[in-house]
């Protein structure tokens, strides 16, 4: 499809898909490749992974090297002088180019700062794309320094530009936490027509976990909870997909807990069709995280037909996705996930057409059209002022 009236979009945040596997750049990458198929000019400004020059073009999408790569996680949390180092850097990339409209994605916080910056200087529409709202979380996060993150966090809201939440789970927190209403929800996708044509893995698993091995996904409680499960299910395979600051931790627990013949590591998988193949020839997705903004791996795996077992934690996203029908919800307590897992294993053949039918709207053709109206109803309101006073 072409539009007839074409946009110039931006999207700002600082990792980037594939090259960064994760929730934010999937999102943005799948809307981007979207967005360009129905006629739009796409750009991403991130941190430079690839080779070559600063401005790329991947399957239609412009990419922006802002800086080099930077390591998004120190000691387990979020890298603070890599979200200020690509903020000063992006500053001059967008003052390049002139936009209809930049999407910033709202966390790491300092980006927004340098955005708004650039959209005030150049009269550019801007919205925040929420993905997550922390709150009183950053006390849990940081001690007595997470007032500086909530503190950023709140002061981002009151910049009063258009909002876009990605799931009614994040709208509802910055409604309750900082009075702002979202003015749009605009989930994560998935490809449905792709998965539904990808065949599952030669080698079977019983469970398996996809996401960045931090702190709050709880990788490590699957691992307790799956030497729990051997005393009923001495053959249980897992399988944990993913990377990040708390690979090596997890891998001692396999290895103190003698689990290297149940319990598999692996790396993300280089193809997207091979981590759905795996899924598929899974039975049971476990997802034990405390923060999610939405919970893309929990979709997926929805659609590949598996139940979720998740937590019931407030700050879980992928709890809106879960019913009695689809999935499991666990408390952090290793025996209690052991015990949700069971009964997902016992009954995941007749909760598959429940979990499929759970996903089948979050198609993202839908999505990105969803995306593209909202864009337009922002720059008609931001322009019809300006029409006036000419």
């Amino acid at each position: 499809m072409t539009e007839t009236n074409p946009m110039k979009i931006a999207f700002v945040y600082d990792a980037v898909y594939p090259y960064v596997k994760g929730g934010v750049e999937k999102r943005v990458w799948e809307l981007a490749l979207r967005l360009t198929a129905r006629g739009h000019e796409v750009h991403i400004f991130g941190m430079k992974y690839w080779e070559g020059s600063d401005h790329t073009e991947r399957e239609g999408v412009h990419l922006h090297g802002v800086c080099d790569p930077q390591h998004l996680y120190v000691g387990g949390r979020r890298n603070i002088s890599e979200a200020i180092w690509f903020s000063i850097r992006l500053i001059p990339h967008l003052l390049r180019e002139d936009f209809d409209i930049i999407d910033c994605q709202q966390f790491p916080y300092f980006p927004c700062f340098s955005v708004k910056f650039v959209s005030i200087l150049k009269r550019t529409p801007l919205v925040f794309t929420w993905i997550e709202v922390w709150g009183d979380y950053w006390y849990e996060y940081l001690g007595a320094s997470g007032l500086i993150g909530k503190s950023m966090e709140a002061w981002i809201t009151r910049f009063k530009n258009p909002t876009i939440a990605i799931s009614h789970f994040t709208a509802r927190r910055l409604c309750a936490t900082y009075s702002v209403k979202a003015e749009a929800v605009i989930p994560v996708g998935i490809d449905w027509a792709a998965l539904q044509s990808i065949s599952p893995a030669a080698e079977q698993t019983d469970v398996i976990f996809t996401g960045r091995l931090i702190r709050e996904k709880n990788a490590d409680l699957l691992v307790k909870a799956t030497r729990i499960l051997m005393n009923t299910n001495s053959e249980i395979r897992v399988i944990i997909v993913g990377e990040g600051p708390e690979h090596e931790k997890i891998a001692s627990l396999i290895r103190e807990n003698r689990l290297e013949a149940h319990v598999e590591l692996h790396p993300f998988f280089q193809q997207y069709t091979d981590l759905v193949a795996q899924l598929k020839a899974s039975h049971v997705c476990v997802l034990p995280s405390v923060r999610e903004g939405f919970g893309i791996s929990a979709l997926e795996a929805l659609a590949c037909g598996l139940p979720v077992v998740t937590v019931g934690h407030p700050a879980n996203a992928i709890c809106d996705l879960i019913s009695d029908k689809n999935g499991f919800l666990s408390s952090l307590s290793a025996d209690d996930l052991a015990e949700k897992i069971r009964e997902a294993l016992i009954h995941h053949g007749e909760m598959r057409e429940a979990c499929i039918a759970a996903a089948a709207a979050y198609d993202w053709n839908r999505i990105a059209k969803e995306c593209e109206d909202y864009y337009r109803s922002v720059i008609a309101k931001i322009r019809q002022p300006d029409q006036r006073r000419s």
